[in-house]
């Protein structure tokens, strides 16, 4: 494994952690553990949100979000003959999910499971050619059918079950949607040193089920300008046309211009820009036509705010082999920390 420039095992550790909206307990306490070294005060709200506060000089905050829950299910109905049929958790292509590992996440412990798929001889060409749906998929546990009724309960949540590893220069995995970027944060706030302005480093919840969790935090922090941090796409992949791309990987950290849930502040954005350009830090602008962040949620929750994101350029998105480039989370943790070190509380975001 090449030398990276940031803690490729804590990373490791934060997108093989399971933790879909609603039932992010594990991966929130390892975020919880990393913030006690950096932040002056560590907090966990009723949804799940944590918190994290470095104090600044001045009364002005600025939250700094990325969302801890990933894609996955929940068990939906246990079956007579033991298999289990699922509702999915956030968003998913059902062409996907054929033939993959999983772990159901039962009250008395976590069982290993499998997507079953059927052999494609012993289906016609129309069944072979017909995309399935999330209805037609199952899990098999491989337990007899009285076992698995005494173990999984309606409502157990299931995640995939995949490694993060290194290929080439890109590290992919399952749910670098989003711990890459809480992996960011983490990095930034043990790099922030005596800032001026108060910044809240926040693990967001329910994110993929609706920006839940900033809305609600972000009402409770009221802060005075919101940065989000999150994935986006890099469709610089052979099946789609250079103007497709939106980001390409090893090009640097993604500014945000907009998405299908926001608009960023046009002075925001362009202070990064700024930044970036004045650190020497590669960037590339990112036009996203459809898609929402927790950018949304905090640009006009408990009023109107001023708000901007980073991005992490990644393939293969919603997926179990998200692919990111190294040097394009680690352009992403510099950028954030020479921002956030920048910020006074006086440059003019109005319109």
């Amino acid at each position: 494994m090449a030398d990276l420039p940031f803690d490729f095992d804590l990373l490791a550790e934060l997108t093989e952690t399971s933790g879909v909206p609603g039932y992010e307990d594990r991966v929130r306490e390892i975020v919880r553990t990393e913030l006690a070294d950096s932040a002056d005060e560590v907090r966990t709200d009723a949804m799940g949100n944590v918190v994290g506060t470095v104090e600044g000089d001045s009364e002005y905050a600025v939250a700094v979000a990325a969302h801890v829950d990933e894609i996955g299910f929940m068990v939906r109905h246990v079956r007579d003959d033991g298999f289990l049929e699922l509702d999915p958790l956030g968003g998913w292509d059902p062409r996907v999910m054929r033939a993959q590992r999983v772990t159901v996440h039962a009250e008395d412990g976590d069982l290993p499971g499998v997507i079953g798929s059927p052999p494609p001889h012993t289906q016609d060409e129309e069944d072979r050619e017909e995309p399935p749906e999330i209805d037609d998929l199952h899990v098999d546990v491989g337990l007899p059918p009285g076992d698995v009724a005494e173990q999984v309960r309606v409502g157990d949540p299931v995640t995939m079950s995949q490694s993060t590893t290194q290929v080439g220069e890109n590290v992919t995995g399952k749910a670098l949607d989003d711990r890459i970027c809480v992996f960011a944060m983490l990095e930034a706030a043990g790099r922030l040193s005596d800032p001026e302005v108060t910044v809240h480093f926040v693990a967001t919840v329910q994110e993929e089920v609706g920006l839940r969790g900033a809305e609600a935090v972000g009402f409770d922090l009221d802060p005075d300008l919101g940065i989000a941090l999150d994935v986006t796409v890099a469709n610089d992949i052979p099946e789609f046309d250079e103007e497709e791309y939106v980001t390409e990987l090893g090009d640097g950290a993604a500014i945000k211009l907009k998405d299908g849930s926001v608009v960023t502040t046009p002075g925001v954005h362009r202070r990064m820009r700024d930044v970036a350009e004045n650190e020497g830090i590669p960037f590339q602008l990112e036009v996203l036509p459809s898609g929402g962040t927790d950018t949304a949620r905090f640009q006009r929750t408990a009023g109107a705010r001023p708000v901007g994101a980073l991005s992490i350029p990644t393939r293969y998105l919603h997926t179990v082999t998200e692919s990111a480039h190294t040097d394009d989370i680690a352009t992403a943790i510099d950028l954030l920390v020479a921002f956030l070190d920048s910020e006074t509380g006086e440059h003019d975001y109005s319109l």
